[in-house]
C-alpha cells in the first residue's frame, strides 16, 4: 500500500533525461522521492532509482527492438493497476516523455481510469546527445533551425517527413529510432541535398560510453556498420556536424580546425 496516510491513486510521468543521471531535473528528483512505485524504461538510467525511498518497488517495463517486452497497452494497464495498489506511480521515461516518448498517451489512459496525472519534463536526448559531443542543433552561419523526426510511421513505413527534411539544406535534421533504416535515409539526403552533406550517428550520448561516427550522407552508413554502432542511436544531418568533437571516429581534425577559422566570431555591438 502507499506509504502516505492519504491514499490517492495517481500518475506522474517524469523525463529521465538523455542518460547521464546528473541531468535529471530537480523536480524529477523530488517526484521520485515521493513515489510509491516506479515503472521505468530501457532508456532511463537505473542510477536514478537512488532518488526513491528505501524499499520502493521499481519495475522495468522497457521495450527494445527485437526483444520481447511489455506492449504499450500492457504498460497502460499496469500503470492503473499499480496506482490502485500502491498510490503514486512514477513513470520514468528516457529523454523527454513528450518527444516521441508516448508520455501523453499514458497520461490520457490514466485519466480515463480515474487517476490524476502530471507531467515533469526532461532534457531531450534529441538535442543533448549531439550537444554533449560538440554538435549543436543550431549554429549561426550553419543552421537556421532544426527538426526532430522519427524515422518511421506507426505502420513501419519510412516517414515522409524524412524526405521533406532532406530538401531543407540549412536546417539541422535529428532523427530518432532510425538506425535500422540508415542506408535508406542517407540515400534520400544524398539525392536531395548532395552526397557531401555532413552527417553523424551518436550512441549513448552524454554517457562515458558515448560513441560518435561522423562522415557524409554518402559514407555514413558504411562507416557506422564498420564501427559496429547499434540502437538506440541518434542520426544528425547538417552542417553543424562539422563542429563535432574531434575525438570521434570519422572526424577530420584538419577540417574541423579550418571550419573554426572560417567562422566569424560574434562581436558585441556597443
Amino acid at each position: 500500500m502507499a506509504s502516505t496516510s492519504l491514499f490517492i491513486p495517481r500518475l506522474t510521468v517524469v523525463g529521465a533525461g538523455p542518460g547521464d543521471p546528473e541531468l535529471l531535473t530537480l523536480k524529477g528528483a523530488r517526484v521520485l522521492a515521493s513515489a510509491d512505485v516506479v515503472l521505468y524504461d530501457a532508456l532511463a538510467n537505473e542510477a536514478l532509482l537512488e532518488h526513491t525511498r528505501p524499499h520502493t518497488p521499481a519495475f522495468f517495463v522497457g521495450k527494445r527492438r527485437g526483444f520481447a517486452g511489455y506492449t504499450q497497452d500492457e504498460i497502460n494497464v499496469l500503470i492503473v493497476e499499480q496506482a490502485y495498489r500502491y498510490g503514486h506511480v512514477v513513470r520514468l521515461k528516457g529523454g523527454d516523455p513528450f518527444v516521441f516518448g508516448r508520455g501523453r498517451e499514458e497520461m490520457l489512459y490514466a485519466e480515463q481510469h480515474g487517476l490524476g496525472a502530471e507531467y515533469v519534463p526532461g532534457i531531450s536526448s534529441a538535442v543533448a546527445a549531439a550537444g554533449s559531443l560538440g554538435i549543436p542543433a543550431t549554429h549561426r552561419g550553419l543552421s537556421e533551425g532544426f527538426r526532430v523526426l522519427t524515422a518511421t510511421t506507426a505502420d513501419g513505413q519510412l516517414s515522409g517527413a524524412v524526405a521533406d527534411a532532406a530538401r531543407t539544406p540549412r536546417t539541422t535534421t535529428i532523427i530518432l529510432m532510425g538506425l535500422n533504416r540508415l542506408p535508406e535515409i542517407m540515400a534520400l539526403f544524398a539525392r536531395h541535398g548532395g552526397a557531401e552533406v555532413p552527417a553523424a550517428v551518436i550512441q549513448n550520448g552524454t554517457l562515458p560510453t558515448a560513441r560518435l561516427v561522423t562522415g557524409t550522407v554518402a559514407d555514413l552508413a558504411a562507416q557506422t556498420a564498420r564501427a559496429g554502432l547499434g540502437a538506440p542511436a541518434i542520426i544528425v544531418v547538417g552542417e553543424v556536424v562539422r563542429l563535432a568533437t574531434c575525438r570521434s571516429a570519422g572526424t577530420q581534425p584538419e577540417a574541423h580546425a579550418a571550419l573554426l577559422h572560417e567562422l566569424r566570431p560574434y562581436a558585441k555591438v556597443a
